[in-house]
This record gives C-alpha cells, structure tokens and sequence, in this order.
C-alpha cells in the first residue's frame, strides 16, 4: 500500500522527507520545464520521484516511460542503483521496469514492452542516437524501436546540460519536433545548476523557451518557520547547511601541463589535509599522466591514488568508482579524475585541483568538494591556469574554447571562495552557441534506416556530441592469430565493450603491428573484415584481437598499452552479430503459419489492452497478414527434410506452411541471396485479392502494407536490390530475393483466414504508377510509403510499427525461450 501523499511517498522511499522544491515539482502536473537547482540539493530524487508519483495517482495523463539522459557513462551506475534502492523501497521493483541502455547485448528487451511504465537511464550519445533512428552499439534492426519508444509516451530528463555540446540543441529541436507531429505524449525537463534559458532558444523552439515554467530554489526552501515540525526544520536546516559550505580558493602554484609539478603539489596538500582530494584534469591523456607521476611520488608514501574516467569498460570503472566513493584509509586517497565527476557523483573531498574550464563546468566541479557543508574549516579549492604561453594555451585548452576558459579566468581571480552563497553573487552570462542544429527535414529523412549502396548511413554524430568528443565502442576477443574471426563469434555484451576516442582508435589501427587485428561487422555478407581507418566512424563497434592491446584494468583505454587484454567471456546462449539474411524469429519450436500468426494476435490484444491507440484495426489486420510471405517457396526450402544423422522431417510438418522449426533443421542460407519473407507478404497484401483487404482505402491499405513490410526493420521505406544478389537468368526484376512474378500458395493464416494463392508483381519498386496487372495505376513504394510517413508523423508511424513488431518478438520468444530474440 502506497501512502496517499507525496511527503509520505518520498520519506518512504528515500527515508528522508522532501526539500519544499522536490515536493512543490511533485504537485504541478507533468509538462515541459527548467529545472535550476545547485549540485548536491537532490535533483535525481526530485524528478524521478516526482514522475513516479504523478503515474501512480493520474496515470493516464502522465508519460509512461521516464528517459534519464547522463552526459558522462560514469554516472550512470550510480544514478541507477539510487533508482533501484527507491523502487525497492517502494515495493515498485516489480511493476516499474529499470534498464540501462550503454550498447552492446541487452537480454531484458525493454522495448518488447510498449505498454509498461520504465525507467531507461543512458548517456546522451546512447540515448540520443536512439531517438534519431541510428542507436549506437546496437543493432541496426532494432533503431526503429527504439526510436518509437524514445520519442512516443516519455518524460526526457536531461541532467547536467552544461555538458552536452551539440547534444543540447538536439534535445531542444526533438521537443519542438515532437510538439507539432502526432507523437504521443511526450515532454522534456532541462535541468542545471547554471541553467540559462537562451540555451535552449534554437531555431524551431525558440518561441516556446519562454513559457517553460523553472524550478528553483526558494528563500522558504531553507528558512525555518516557526509552524514547521522537528521533521520539517530537520531537512531545511541540512539545505541551508549545503547553501552555506565554506569552500576558499586559492590558485595553485603548478600550471596546466605541468605534471611533476602539478603531482608534487598535489601530494603535499593531501598530506596536510589527508582524506579525500580530488583532482579534475581536462582530459583522459593529462589524467593518466597525472596518475603515473603520483605512483611515482606514492612510492614515500602510503596514500591510495585512484584513476577515474569514461574509458573503462563497466565492471573496471564500478570498480573504480567504488574506490572513489569508499570511506578513504589513514593516510587518505587521491581520486584523479576528469569532467566525469562533474555532475551527479555523490563524493564530497576535502581538497580539490581543478584545470581551468568554462564557468558552468567550474560551477560543478567545486560542488564535489565540501558538499555537504560539514568541513568549513579543513577544505580548499584550488584552481590550475593555463600556461603563459599563446602555443601552449591552444595545446592545452581542449576540449573547450580558450575564450571560454579565460572568461572563468577572470571570475576566478576575483573570488576567495567558491561556495554557492559566495556563488550567487558571481554575475556570468555563459553564452551557449549551438555549432550544429539538426532542422525538421534531416529528421525526417532519418526516418529511413536503408543505407546507401556502398553501406554507408547518414552521420548524426554532429547532432549528438562535440565531434572531437566522438567515441567508438571496442572490445577484445581471443582466436587464432592470422585468421579472420569466425562469423558466428557471439556478439558483444554490455560488460565486454569500451569507449575509444574516434581519433586515438583510427591511430591505433593505423599502426603497422595492429592494422590486422582490428575487424568490424559485415552485416550485408554475413561476416568479420578488417577495419580501414579511413571508414571508421563514431557509435560503432569495433572487434580488436586481445593481442593488439590497448587496455589495461587499472588505466583503462590506452594507445601505449602493447600487453595482451584480458578478455571477458560472452554467456554461451549469446548469438552471433546480426545480417540482413538472418531469421532467428522463425527458429525454435515447430509451428505453422496459422498457429504463430494466433499467437502474435493474441500478443498484440494484450498490449493494445494498456494503451489507447486509433489504428488498432490496422494492427490486428497486420498481424493476421504479416507472415503470408512465409509460404514462399525459398522459406520453405530453407528448412530441411531430413538431418545428416538420419532423421526425417516431423510427420506433422510437410506441408509445406512452417513459420518455425527447430535451429538445427535449417540451412545455413536462404538459396536467394538476401531473401526477406517480409517483402513477399507486403507485395501480396498490396493487391487487396482477400475480401478483408478489398474495401480498404488507399490510406489504410498503406499503412497496413508498410506495418507487414517493417516487422523485422529490414524493409521499409524503399525496396532496391542489395550487392551480392541471386539474379534471375530472365532479367526479371528482383529485389531482397523476390523475383518478379514469384507465386505464393493459397496458405491458412489463422482465425478462419484463409490467403488466396497470388503472383507476386515488384513493379512498385520502379519510380512512377504501375502500368499493369492489379496494382494498374497505384503510386510506386517509394511514394505511398513517403505519403504515409509524411501523413501519419514519423515518430507515430514509428510507433505503431514498433507495437506490431513487439507482439511478434513476444510470440516468438515464448515458444523459443531457450534463445534471445532481436529480429
């Protein structure tokens, strides 16, 4: 039982009571808002729990999934063990699901769930990639679901936007997308200790930034009254305790890119102070320089020194993040670290180095020290200039403007101490100017996931991230030197996969010792090829031979590493990549085209049961149709009469309409190259021969035609041959291993439909109206397909196709749960 208000709820949950602002956020209902709060006031709590408050008393008109964007992947762990210790606590562990979303295998399948309250917790090139219809590290067939989900039915907190570059005007410009297309529900909470509204003003938002209602902090947030309760003066008394901290500054006597000076200085003011100092460097080179010197030093000493960045793969960076955040020996602990502290890491040092950096980044890392206000009279600051050298600063100024940093420069030099009272004081107007901005038409465009044909897809990397901040994803794995990785090597998970700067890693490739052991996925063929650094591009994934080096457990991502990589073995059930001819949705147990097509349509009632949609007809018409294709006569040659042991074919399954069969009955390919069962159900839906589709208007036929076609997210927009394809000897046409003219039988489709045998015509793939036969005088493909995103919205045509697509994953995967789905 839930306690009936939000004070209560809160307590519960966190076992403290609200500050008056978490609690007055609660009591306004969900819409889109600033939130302008200091670092250490309880930002997480107030909007997570806020939202969970608002589902349980006014579900319906309150977003069913929250999106917790992170700038920085070390805070992701954290936020989300904040969350999971909430939901426990409020016996929501079980009704609320809590993903992760950092690329690679994802076994919980968050997306085959469309109609359950979630939290997704992400970094900004993850969630943000996601929304833009080209995820990162992940897998290219499932971008439209996630894309769907991420931008239908969401609240979008975006945490820390200081730090997003690029990313913030993407965020502003799919708010201003989503307002004016028919996407469902969907809002955004912006939120900041140095929060400036005209950073949001881009050139399709910039009309509604004024009316955003803002949170922040009040003078009745702090100050006791006489009628409040002991509980009530308890947690004001702890705000103000915050608002006061004590934090003197003082300029340090090293300079940026001065090491050994930087690490003396370092350890002598640790050695006065002891316990935790904490040392913030731009950049992951500097930090492990850093990190080397103080070894160096620590060998007279006996303090712990700690080496923290985003370069780490998930379970080295826990650990060193537990190392951070653990009560620190006698002798103390020096944390070196980058901008990834700077938001949302719980940790409170007793001294703090930090480089000089733009104002706003300032502001969060002198958050880190003092936090709490409990150590007014032991703290200090110090802050680390730029050398005197005009070479020198532009060398050492990234990955900020030196504009920028001399303006924090400046402020800087006027203030002895950096606590938020002594803060609010400092006047700065941080201009935010947005290098790219992602306009409705590139959006649009981006709907479509066929890439062009060399392979290739657009590049969003500029709309999700600074590009000189651009990762890629890599991970190690051990096989015979001097062969190509086998095709059928599982494909990475989560905790095997490792952020590389795009630039550092097409060096790495580069060199003459690692140029072979380096691969990336062919998805078209099927198989692993060696990577040209000319074609390496950001969100990817990347296989290295554990030869190669490049990591180690304690320093992370590394260029100088040349030892061997330890490796992290795959869960034997993991499958291998994905290709375009794969169909691991119709291999598991036996079933025909009549019992898998009931039990998607009972599926797709149970989702439609949780969630109000107009098209629903449409679906249920498009899953009783979606697998007619299957009685193709390639499909069904593709499972085989009998094993290599002997065995024959089940007795009850020789007629030829198996949607399943076992993995081991099939052959290794289809014998059309590329072949897409899919295609041939959408091509004999278009012509209406089955009563139920006869009387449908253009409008819906097309709707139900694309829902058939994009079930597996391997045809959708455009029908176009691919390289590599089984042509036919007539020169008919053909496209994704349909010939012009192929035929499929008369099959039994459940729920007492029966589809009429049809020959298939692939004229629509041709520009202009059809000429001939049933489609005479019907717009091509390509242009009912444009209509109908352009119509419908694409973000809503996302989303109804992502809701058919669950109900068939979910069908799937309950007669086959010996193995994941992601088809």
């Amino acid at each position: 039982m839930l306690p009936g208000d939000f004070r209560s709820f809160f307590h519960q949950a966190t076992g403290s009571l609200p500050y008056p602002y978490q609690e007055k956020l609660a009591t306004e209902a969900i819409r889109s808002r600033l939130i302008h709060i200091p670092t250490g006031c309880g930002k997480t709590a107030a909007v997570v729990l806020a939202w969970l408050w608002w589902r349980r008393i006014d579900a319906t008109h309150t977003p069913r999934r929250l999106v917790y964007c992170l700038p920085m992947r070390v805070l992701v762990e954290q936020t989300r063990d904040n969350v999971t210790a909430w939901l426990k606590s409020l016996d929501l562990a079980s009704k609320v699901g809590l993903y992760v979303l950092m690329g690679g295998e994802e076994a919980e399948g968050w997306d085959l769930y469309p109609e359950r309250e979630a939290i997704l917790i992400g970094t900004q090139d993850m969630l943000l990639s996601r929304a833009l219809n080209r995820g990162y590290a992940m897998s290219r067939y499932r971008w439209p679901m996630h894309f769907a989900l991420l931008n239908n039915d969401c609240l979008w907190v975006f945490d820390e936007i200081q730090l997003m570059g690029s990313g913030l005007a993407t965020t502003a410009q799919l708010e201003a997308f989503r307002n004016s297309s028919t996407s469902v529900s969907c809002h955004t909470w912006w939120m900041s200790a140095t929060l400036q509204r005209s950073w949001l003003k881009t050139v399709d938002y910039a009309d509604q930034v004024d009316g955003l209602p803002l949170t922040q902090l009040q003078a009745e947030d702090a100050n006791v009254d006489l009628e409040d309760n002991e509980d009530t003066r308890r947690t004001k008394e702890k705000l103000r305790q915050i608002r006061q901290a004590s934090k003197p500054l003082s300029p340090a006597t090293a300079r940026m890119g001065d090491i050994r000076a930087l690490a003396k200085e370092v350890q002598t003011a640790h050695e006065k102070a002891r316990e935790l100092t904490l040392v913030i460097v731009n950049t992951v080179t500097r930090a492990r320089e850093v990190y080397a010197e103080l070894n160096k030093l620590k060998k007279k000493a006996s303090f712990d020194v700690v080496l923290v960045h985003s370069r780490f793969r998930p379970e080295d960076r826990t650990k060193q993040i537990s190392r951070l955040l653990a009560e620190p020996a006698d002798h103390g602990r020096v944390v070196i670290s980058t901008q990834v502290v700077e938001a949302g890491v719980d940790v409170s040092a007793r001294t703090l180095f930090t480089d000089l950096a733009p104002w706003p980044s300032l502001v969060q890392r002198f958050g880190r020290c003092n936090r709490r206000g409990l150590d007014n009279n032991n703290c200090q600051v110090f802050w680390i200039d730029l050398p005197a050298g005009e070479k020198e600063q532009e060398k050492l100024r990234h990955p900020y403007e030196l504009e920028e940093m001399k303006a924090a420069q400046k402020l800087l030099n006027g203030l002895d101490d950096v606590g938020p009272k002594s803060l609010d004081d400092v006047q700065h107007q941080q201009p935010f100017e947005h290098s790219w901005v992602i306009r409705r038409k590139d959006f649009i465009e981006l709907f479509d996931t066929t890439p062009d044909l060399a392979g290739n897809d657009i590049d969003i990397d500029r709309y999700v991230r600074e590009v000189e901040e651009s990762d890629v994803q890599v991970f190690w794995r051990e096989w015979r030197k001097g062969e190509m990785p086998s095709p059928e090597l599982p494909r990475p998970q989560r905790k095997e996969l490792c952020s590389a700067p795009v630039g550092e890693f097409k060096q790495f490739v580069g060199e003459r010792d690692r140029r072979d052991l380096a691969f990336r996925w062919d998805y078209l063929n099927r198989k692993w090829v060696k990577v040209d650094p000319s074609g390496i591009y950001p969100g990817q994934i990347y296989l290295l031979h554990a030869e190669g080096g490049g990591y180690s457990t304690e320093e992370g991502w590394s260029t100088a590493v040349k030892e061997p990589v330890p490796t992290i073995s795959p869960e034997d059930s993991v499958p291998g990549e994905e290709s375009n001819d794969d169909d691991r949705l119709s291999k598991g147990n036996w079933q025909s085209i009549a019992q898998h097509t009931n039990r998607v349509c009972q599926e797709l009632e149970a989702i439609l049961a949780d969630l109000s949609i107009g098209e629903a007809r449409q679906l249920k018409l498009a899953a009783r149709w979606h697998d007619w294709g299957k009685a193709h006569e390639v499909f069904q040659s593709a499972i085989k009469q009998r094993l290599g042991d002997g065995r024959e074919r089940p007795e009850d399954w020789t007629d030829g309409k198996i949607a399943k069969a076992p993995k081991e009955w099939w052959e290794r390919q289809y014998r059309r190259k590329h072949f897409r069962h899919e295609l041939a159900s959408a091509l004999a839906v278009l012509q209406q021969l089955h009563g139920a589709l006869k009387s449908l208007p253009d409008g819906e036929l097309n709707l139900l035609a694309y829902l058939v076609a994009a079930h597996h997210g391997k045809v959708r927009i455009s029908i176009r041959s691919l390289p590599g394809e089984t042509i036919p000897p007539d020169g008919r046409r053909f496209a994704r291993g349909i010939w012009d003219g192929d035929v499929l039988p008369a099959v039994d489709l459940g729920g007492e439909v029966m589809a009429p045998e049809v020959k298939l015509s692939l004229e629509p793939m041709e520009l202009g109206l059809c000429e001939q036969g049933p489609l005479k005088g019907k717009p091509s493909w390509a242009e009912c397909m444009l209509a109908l995103r352009d119509s419908v919205g694409p973000c809503r045509l996302a989303y109804l196709e992502s809701i058919l697509r669950a109900a068939d994953m979910r069908a799937s995967m309950k007669m086959n749960l010996q193995e994941p789905c992601d088809a």
